[in-house]
């Protein structure tokens, strides 16, 4: 195992970025393995699964290849045990929220359970991992804005400006005003906000959100055009150089994100600037854009697994880097699954555009088309909903999901059980296997659903000679093969059905 991941150290090779870390005993430095610095010998080179694992181990971040910014591991995403589901939460800022106790809550173990767990994997716990999406946090803010270093420290998360200091310095090196003197010098560093918190604030916190191998952007813009809902998300510009722009509901407050159809290929990152209402959320908005996007994916993975059965692997050759999007709102995604059902898409953009006007929340200025976040589920679960002009057995089915999810009955967030939240979807009046199942892919980020009976999957696993009984060699990737059905639909007929 060494001599492959060495393999990869002295290839620079960029797909290995984010599966793990090596650090360099002679000098006290870690790196991702694409980092161009000359190549150490291998005697003096240890690996680790985390950043937060080689951080713990006394390594400080290399100023070069900066290894904190790396996409994250697809693993956590394909896993769903302990690890991955708490790997999830902890990405999303639960344990900055709710600290250790509050991220065993939710994944129904004891908080001397979850650390065991997590160094046994990870070679961190809980409190290491988050202190180093902090570190990761103060960084970006460091680099991007004006803003003093007592506000970057508690926007980050840290609980005093003392811990804020010892950290950054431990971890990269530097004080937080060399840091900030030492941001690349590139047109992104152009950007950077005057004023404080409230200029960061107005001017937005810009980011380049790594992925890793090929991303077909074209697949991922074109799911999102199609679906864009009125008040809340919108899409301007022409393919190629389009900007995607939603609000964002967050536990501080709220955000506008808006992401940039990057133009450059392979330029390993999608531009993005999220304007927010408390700085704090910056950890939470990022991780939330970043599943909506797929930007942890391993294309890699995906395209030699699909490529077991020959005419997928033919349909998965001709667009390389199709993304599976997840959400930035798994409430609002499940939402709008019940509206969409056994109606055209139109017809569910038009009743989710209704459904916003109606009892979303105004943002306190529009922002372009952008004017309401979406219904919470408390406000739904009590609605009447007679304004969508919707059958009452589909009302009835919109407020008892409302309910599930305000209630807790229905668990949709990043670390939530799959197995557990689809059972609880099915329980659920009016809500039947395919629509669980979508929910499963996209609001629950699960790498793994086939939509078997889908119309589009249907249509376009006929049209491009694919058998669906050989799905089975399509594991752990097979929401991938559904993504690349749906578009052979699209693409080998005259406009094909609609995909989901």
């Amino acid at each position: 195992m060494d001599d492959r991941r060495y393999e990869a150290v002295r290839s620079r090779d960029a797909r290995f970025d984010g599966e793990f870390f090596f650090a360099v005993t002679t000098t006290g430095i870690y790196c991702r393995p694409s980092c161009p610095a000359v190549t150490p010998r291998q005697r003096n080179v240890r690996y680790f699964p985390t950043a937060a694992a080689a951080q713990g181990s006394g390594f400080r971040a290399c100023r070069r290849c900066r290894p904190d910014a790396v996409p994250g591991s697809a693993a956590w995403n394909v896993r769903a045990d302990v690890v991955g589901r708490a790997m999830r939460l902890i990405g999303d800022g639960i344990v900055d929220r709710e600290g250790v106790a509050g991220l065993a809550a939710r994944l129904g173990y004891s908080a001397r359970q979850v650390q065991r767990q997590l160094n046994a994997e990870v070679g961190a716990g809980p409190i290491a991992l988050a202190r180093a999406q902090r570190a990761h946090t103060a960084r970006i803010l460091l680099q991007t804005t004006g803003m003093q270093a007592a506000g970057i420290a508690f926007a980050a998360g840290f609980a005093s400006v003392r811990q804020f200091n010892d950290t950054i310095r431990e971890i990269y090196g530097m004080t937080p005003t060399e840091l900030r003197a030492a941001r690349p010098r590139n047109g992104r560093s152009a950007a950077v906000a005057t004023g404080g918190a409230e200029g960061a604030t107005a001017a937005g916190v810009p980011l380049r959100l790594a992925y890793r191998g090929a991303y077909d952007t074209g697949q991922v813009f074109d799911h999102l055009e199609r679906r864009a809902l009125r008040g809340i998300e919108e899409v301007t510009g022409l393919p190629g150089g389009r900007t995607y722009r939603r609000t964002l509901r967050l536990p501080g407050g709220h955000a506008v994100a808006e992401v940039g159809e990057s133009a450059r290929s392979g330029s390993g990152w999608l531009e993005c600037r999220l304007h927010l209402s408390e700085l704090r959320d910056l950890t939470t908005a990022t991780q939330r854009i970043r599943r909506l996007f797929d930007l942890d994916a391993d294309p890699y993975a995906v395209a030699e697994r699909l490529a077991a059965e020959p005419a997928m692997g033919a349909l998965a050759a001709r667009r390389p880097g199709m993304r599976a999007p997840g959400t930035a709102d798994p409430h609002e995604t499940a939402v709008r699954a019940v509206l969409g059902q056994q109606v055209t898409l139109a017809a569910g953009r038009h009743l989710g555009a209704a459904l916003v006007a109606a009892y979303g929340t105004p943002l306190p200025a529009p922002s372009g088309g952008l004017t309401h976040l979406f219904p919470a589920a408390d406000t739904l679960a009590g609605a009447s909903l007679e304004e969508l002009g919707m059958p009452g057995t589909r009302r009835d089915t919109l407020r008892g999901l409302a309910a599930a999810l305000a209630g807790g009955t229905v668990a949709l967030d990043p670390g939530a059980d799959r197995d557990a939240a689809e059972k609880a979807l099915l329980a659920l009046r009016g809500i039947g296997p395919w629509t669980a199942g979508y929910l499963r892919m996209r609001a629950l980020g699960d790498p793994d659903v086939l939509l078997e009976d889908d119309a589009g999957v249907r249509a376009g696993a006929a049209l491009a000679g694919v058998p669906l009984e050989e799905a089975e060699a399509w594991r752990p990737w097979r929401s991938y093969a559904v993504h690349h059905l749906w578009n052979a639909a699209q693409t080998l007929s005259r406009g094909g059905p609609p995909d989901a």
